[in-house]
């Protein structure tokens, strides 16, 4: 079974938005967590989704589901006090639906702009490697800063990318991993991909597409709406 856990548990205090979390702001009428749900709902290699939510907004979530026809949903739960205990909850939730030898892609919410082939990437990657972290390459020169705001080294751009969602492994592994952190005395890590290299797996890239941003600030949302309409567009007018 290849399952999504799909992780929108975020305030959105970046956003400044003060009517809803950055999740459930709409574009054309459609929320931005619905655009990533659908590419998970439409591809035909993904048998299900778990939805990880902010407590108070399981409602709403379950109305967008009905609305959208998003059948493939097959658990909406609430996150808990951290990213980390957020995906351990929907981790582990998907154990109790599916097999843990599942292949599980997790999710950010707010990532709309993935494409299938990102996702059918990261399953054959899983398959023969093991896990899949999608990045994509580093296009600006990268430096590391020491004291006094002083640069020390620049680092070779070819050799840089930045790490992305989705990133992908066998479910009863990242869930090992997300054990053996809590016995550490809930050890934190910034994501999955760093977890599991901690406790010792060997990641795997897929390159995604280089617009797969995570909206976080106004200025992504009106970056995400450009690409919607430029898309939308191409569509209409060739």
């Amino acid at each position: 079974m290849n399952i999504a856990v799909i992780f929108a548990g975020g305030t959105g205090q970046r956003m400044n938005t003060k009517t809803k979390p950055k999740q459930f702001l709409e574009l054309h009428g459609k929320p931005i967590l619905v655009y990533t749900i659908e590419h998970f709902q439409y591809h035909k290699d993904i048998d299900g989704i778990v939805l990880v939510s902010l407590s108070g907004w399981l409602d709403y979530c379950h109305e967008l589901i009905d609305k959208f026809r998003l059948t493939k949903v097959k658990a909406v739960i609430a996150g808990g006090e951290t990213g980390q205990e957020s995906i351990y909850n929907g981790l582990s939730k998907a154990k109790e639906i599916f097999s843990e030898d599942s292949i599980v892609l997790i999710h950010d919410g707010v990532r709309p702009l993935i494409d299938e082939k990102n996702i059918t990437d990261c399953l054959e990657t899983v398959k023969k490697k093991g896990c899949a972290i999608t990045v994509s390459n580093a296009i600006e020169t990268i430096t590391i800063k020491g004291d006094d705001n002083c640069i020390e080294k620049m680092v070779d751009r070819s050799a840089c990318c930045l790490a992305r969602a989705p990133q992908c492994f066998y479910l009863k592994d990242i869930l090992d991993a997300h054990n053996k952190a809590i016995s550490d005395g809930e050890k934190q890590f910034i994501d999955s991909a760093s977890m599991m290299q901690y406790y010792g797996h060997k990641l795997y890239t897929v390159e995604g597409v280089p617009e797969n941003i995570k909206i976080t600030t106004p200025s992504d949302f009106y970056i995400f709406r450009a690409i919607v309409d430029a898309r939308e567009n191409s569509q209409i007018f060739g």
